[in-house]
């Protein structure tokens, strides 16, 4: 039996603790869910690959605890070692921990050996990033123990054969598993230990902007310059002087590198809640001579910022949570960026210019005006009231 098989008193448990998940501190909707039938596939799958108690299990991407709660959960497992990239991930995995009794039974590291050392059992979500899957592949063939088994699950819709190439140059052995529920699981065993340097982050340099951008797998756009970046720095000359500058949502950290470069005088915090974002801006900003005065914090959304503590914040904010195209994500910067703008402090922004972001940003900010458009963005500046 696996543990969702309706015959089996594991999966009534399986199934009260999902359906007490939550997504928070992560925006909340009715159409945003804290689990999904990947996770379900998975531990069906990993049933079969935990051996005792005591297997070294390792999970990575476990967006809210789906996958390491239900492993201590159904598995049987007694500790599990996990790493998540986004910093509400980790939150939200410590709240549901708590909620279900199962806190004191993980621990959390970055992706690296203190992760992987040793564990026999992998169990991801696939990325939607083949660079971040090769990262991952990279550091479990490095790291963890010989004979260590990888079960990596997705969404059939989102999956590609990209991804079973990328597994490939890590493991001998790749096997796409029976597709379930619209989801699958890739089975990947005999790791194949890499010999050189890990290959993240990569570093590019960017002749148009005169700098090195660096990139960890994970970081959205890698090395290349997004093109809302790229218009949003043309307005570089009108932005002001500011003692202070935030980069809210940081990415690889070119903002806040190029603030930094034309700005010697300002102190300038990059931010964002993703763990790759945030080792790619310090890798940026030290690469471009900058390092010493670029603070480089993960954070959600600016929670642990004083009120009142930035004079100019810049922002490119996503529109996808996940796979979802939603505006919670912006609209939470947003309400983020007004708290700690000091009176008379001023948020540039970049968005798409079909996402109508003005009236949002006159209502919670103060005064908006458009700066510039082109046939794809949108650059306002809003000044705090």
């Amino acid at each position: 039996m696996t543990p969702t098989d309706p015959n089996d008193p594991r999966a009534v448990g399986l199934d009260a603790l999902f359906g007490g998940l939550r997504r928070f501190p992560d925006v909340e909707a009715d159409n945003l869910q804290a689990h999904d039938a990947t996770d379900h596939l998975l531990l069906e799958t990993a049933a079969g690959h935990v051996h005792s108690p005591k297997t070294r299990v390792a999970v990575i991407g476990d967006r809210y605890g789906a996958l390491t709660l239900g492993a201590l959960a159904a598995l049987g497992v007694e500790h599990i070692r996990v790493s998540q990239d986004l910093y509400v991930s980790r939150l939200a995995l410590q709240r549901n921990a708590e909620a279900a009794g199962l806190s004191g039974r993980f621990e959390q590291f970055e992706l690296g050996a203190a992760l992987l050392d040793g564990a026999e059992l992998v169990i991801m979500q696939l990325p939607k990033a083949l660079a971040e899957l090769e990262e991952i592949a990279d550091a479990v063939a490095r790291f963890a123990a010989p004979g260590a088994v990888l079960l990596a699950g997705g969404r059939v819709k989102h999956m590609s054969v990209g991804m079973n190439a990328v597994l490939e140059r890590s493991f001998e052995s790749v096997q796409p598993q029976l597709a379930q529920r619209k989801s699958r699981v890739l089975l990947a065993s005999s790791p194949k230990r890499p010999a050189g340097a890990p290959p993240f982050p990569v570093s590019e340099q960017n002749t148009e902007l005169g700098i090195t951008v660096c990139a960890h797998g994970a970081a959205f756009s890698g090395t290349k310059l997004d093109i809302g970046t790229r218009f949003l720095l043309g307005f570089l000359d009108r932005i002001p002087n500011a003692r202070h500058a935030v980069d809210l949502g940081c990415g690889t950290g070119i903002l806040a590198t190029m603030y930094a470069r034309n700005r010697p005088d300002a102190r300038v915090t990059a931010t964002d809640q993703s763990a790759a974002a945030v080792a790619s801006t310090r890798a940026t900003a030290a690469a471009n001579g900058v390092g010493d005065r670029v603070t480089v914090v993960q954070d959600d959304a600016m929670s642990a910022f004083e009120p009142g503590s930035a004079d100019l914040i810049l922002l490119n904010p996503p529109f996808h949570l996940g796979a979802s195209v939603h505006a919670g994500a912006a609209t939470k910067m947003f309400e983020s960026a007004a708290r700690v703008l000091a009176s008379g402090g001023e948020l540039w922004t970049v968005y798409n210019s079909h996402l109508q972001y003005r009236a949002g940003l006159e209502r919670l900010i103060g005064p908006t005006t458009e700066m510039g458009r082109n046939p794809k963005f949108t650059v306002t500046r809003s000044i705090k009231r």
